[in-house]
């Protein structure tokens, strides 16, 4: 039985508490203390460093203190409810799930670590899922394209993962904590920095005997195709491994390495299990000899293997490598004006016992940036053009404006083109592949108004994109083809504020992503994204305790292009508090989901209802 809100809306009714919240912390702002890092920098938006108050076009950050006090046992976890962002999850901890950011598609995310782009070539996703929120230091989001700085995928956004790293001195750390659903944990590691080189290690470890991921019925030939009424496990075993050395004044060399196992179970009657593999290695050279001149040369891999058993019998696998180099170089022109120009190269391979027609595929790219301030205005232009080996040329573009006029308050306006290259499934897959799939294409405008003070900033944007050449599957032809053109328009309103040692964070976002093609399903509703989500943390320290809450909200969806699979809205309430034993020790205990509500993110696949969790951890640096 889905859990679904009286009512039209549970985030419109979210609205009216998060404004008065908002409205009544302005005022204790005022007269307070406390401030916020709004000059935490962002580099995803532009590819060089921004404050993220500068910044043009939406972005966030999550650093690893927010991780922390989050208590968040998963990225998608961290992720859930953010401004733009809707989740769709097959099952529960490890399961296969999707993001759409503005209600495109979920291969329209671009998605990062450490500067590598990572996403199995054949499914053209990431798997989220698989990447351990331990081994993660911060987060970066960006809404809306960035196809003219990063080419394809990007359109929607971009999300990129920075792992774990250290400061100067020796600094080390221990986690070990366990929690429903015989979840156990444990995670540590250290890093060392000194005055011409650094060096850290991390290993994490997570496994859980899960939920029961389907509740599908082979009658009814629906959901997973079976009945297959056990609990569905997870495990993950990372590494992640980093350093770099300082050669002169100008030189600097850095590498990273992270290696995520996993192991997961879930429901079906022709695959029920997967071991998984991903990989990330990425090298940088930076040469920097000067405030005017900053070069970099970054070379990375990523691997992206999936081998599937039904019980103990293998079913296939699916392997993908990704092999990416790229030449990077900022011009200080002069006071507030920096030229950006670069050269990626990237060159995708799939291994399976699947017979692909094509098994590889590389894209060579040059890009160049602009980004101007005077006074109170700032500019932002950038054009790439990419050179698929299958697609040819595709030139995408942005330019963005932006104007401060007194008290912190800030216009900006953006406009931004992008495209998606087909997966290797879309065209290749034996019998429902078509090879003469073209790229998907869009167009994006967003204007916004943000203020920002000492203590407290706010942002609301409004947004539409048009999306062309969508692939869906065509009845006429039995394969996916561009037939299907998509109009999203949407607003996002994000608050946070200190006030009386009170951390308020609010994030309420309003999408309408509508089919715009031609036939039945015209200006229906695009599958699996919820119109309306919120999210609001609040967290507060009592010497050494804190407690805190996490309300998240997502309105009604639809499982299907007709629309009449209709899922209901729900929202859950998170609890959470830690004990300061002394500087080094901190026992943390949370309760996910404490009302013990029953939703779906897609049909037939349950979530989970109540849980709890406790950990101990430790921290020392010198």
């Amino acid at each position: 039985m889905q859990y679904r809100i009286p009512g039209r809306s549970p985030v419109l009714r979210t609205l009216s508490l998060a404004v008065a919240l908002c409205l009544s912390g302005t005022a204790l702002a005022q007269s307070g203390d406390a401030t916020t890092e709004l000059d935490e920098i962002v580099v995803t938006g532009t590819r060089t460093e921004v404050a993220v108050r500068d910044s043009l076009v939406p972005a966030q950050v999550i650093d690893r203190e927010q991780i922390q006090r989050s208590q968040a046992r998963s990225l998608l976890d961290l992720l859930k409810g953010r401004a733009g962002i809707s989740l769709s999850n097959q099952g529960g901890a490890g399961k296969i799930t999707t993001l759409n950011i503005r209600g495109t598609e979920s291969d329209h995310v671009l998605v990062l670590i450490d500067g590598i782009r990572i996403g199995s070539a054949t499914a053209g996703l990431p798997a989220l899922q698989d990447l351990p929120i331990d081994q993660i230091d911060r987060v970066e989001i960006v809404r809306g394209p960035r196809s003219s700085l990063y080419g394809s995928e990007a359109i929607g956004g971009v999300i990129q993962i920075f792992t774990r790293r250290g400061g100067k001195g020796l600094s080390r750390h221990l986690r070990i904590g366990g929690g429903s659903n015989d979840l156990r944990e444990a995670s540590g590691g250290f890093s060392y920095g000194g005055e011409r080189g650094w060096l850290g290690a991390d290993a994490a470890y997570q496994k859980t005997d899960g939920i029961n991921a389907c509740r599908g019925s082979g009658t009814l030939f629906q959901g997973c195709f079976t009945d297959e009424p056990d609990r569905d496990g997870y495990r993950n075993l990372s590494l992640n491994v980093r350093g770099g050395l300082r050669f002169g004044s100008a030189w600097t060399l850095e590498g990273s390495f992270l290696n995520a196992d996993g192991e997961n179970e879930f429901d079906g009657s022709f695959t029920n299990r997967s071991e998984t593999l991903q990989q990330v290695i990425g090298g940088k050279l930076r040469y920097a000899p000067s405030e005017r001149l900053n070069v970099v040369l970054s070379v990375g891999r990523n691997k992206d293997h999936s081998d599937d058993y039904l019980g103990e019998v293998s079913t296939g696998f699916f392997q993908t490598r990704r092999d990416l180099a790229s030449l990077q170089a900022d011009f200080g022109l002069a006071e507030g004006q920096l030229l950006t120009a670069g050269l990626d190269w990237q060159d995708d391979v799939v291994k399976s016992d699947t017979e692909f027609a094509g098994t590889s595929r590389d894209n060579k790219a040059g890009f160049v940036e602009y980004q101007g301030s005077f006074g109170a205005h700032q500019l932002q232009a950038s054009l790439r053009n990419d050179d698929n080996q299958q697609f040819g040329n595709h030139t995408t573009g942005s330019a963005g404006y932006g104007f401060a006029f007194g008290s912190g308050f800030k216009l900006t306006a953006s406009y931004a083109t992008g495209f998606k290259a087909p997966s290797f499934n879309d065209l290749y897959y034996p019998f429902f592949g078509n090879p003469d799939l073209k790229p998907e294409e869009s167009r994006s405008i967003n204007l916004g108004i943000a203020q920002y003070a000492d203590a407290w900033n706010w942002t609301f944007n409004v947004y539409q994109t048009k999306v062309d050449e969508l692939v869906s599957y065509d009845a006429a032809i039995f394969l996916p083809n561009n037939i299907e053109d998509a109009r999203i328009r949407g607003a996002e309103l994000t608050f946070d504020i200190r006030f009386a040692g009170f951390d308020l964070s609010t994030q309420l976002s309003h999408t309408d992503p509508r089919n715009r093609s031609v036939g039945g399903n015209y200006d229906n509703v695009l599958a699996r994204r919820a119109r309306n989500t919120a999210r609001i943390d609040l967290d507060r320290g009592f010497g050494a305790f804190r407690t805190g809450l996490t309300f998240n909200a997502a309105g009604e969806r639809y499982d299907n292009a007709a629309n009449t699979a209709r899922l209901g809205g729900y929202a859950t309430l998170d609890l959470r508090v830690e004990y300061a034993i002394n500087p080094s020790w901190t026992l943390q205990a949370r309760a996910n989901n404490v009302f013990d509500r029953d939703y779906e993110t897609v049909a037939w696949y349950n979530q989970p209802g109540r849980e709890y969790g406790l950990s101990l951890r430790y921290q020392q640096a010198d």
